[in-house]
């Protein structure tokens, strides 16, 4: 038995992207193997940010190779998936800008301004924090709901 399936809308990806979910990052390692990762996003203005700290896995593999590719599912019993394809652009440099969209990553997370500050520190502790800005180069935005 066929599930019907739909291409979600502009106005449906944009609501989808906008509520707290994990998305799957991946990348491609130097063997060309990909690197799956899960995280946090933040999804503003048509692109996505992640933040991450510098020099692990998927820092080095966007530092060789920008292409990106992200996973947000719904979660069960939500039968909607978007995959986004595109291209990595790395901001390691501190600025007021970085610092904000990091903190509203983080805080989107958190229950409460305070738990957002201990993760950031704790984020923080021994690493220095990146942020990646993905701009979609395909989005495939799928609703298998019936």
């Amino acid at each position: 038995m066929a599930y019907p399936v739909k291409t979600m809308t502009e106005s449906q990806i944009d609501e989808f992207l906008h509520e707290t979910r994990n998305v799957v990052v991946g990348t491609n390692r130097s063997d060309g193997a990909p690197q799956l990762s899960p995280t946090y996003y933040l999804y503003d203005e048509g692109r996505i940010y992640i933040g991450m700290s510098a020099g692990c896995a998927k820092h080095h593999n966007l530092r060789r190779d920008k292409r990106i590719s992200i996973c947000v599912d719904g979660g069960y019993p939500d039968a909607r998936t978007i995959t986004v394809y595109g291209t990595a652009e790395i901001i390691e440099e501190d600025s007021p800008w970085r610092d904000e969209i990091l903190w509203r990553i983080t805080r989107r997370y958190a229950d409460s301004d305070e738990d957002a500050r201990r993760k950031t520190e704790i984020a923080r502790s021994g690493t220095v924090r990146v942020l990646i800005a993905v701009t979609p180069d395909k989005i495939i935005a799928l609703d298998y709901n019936g």
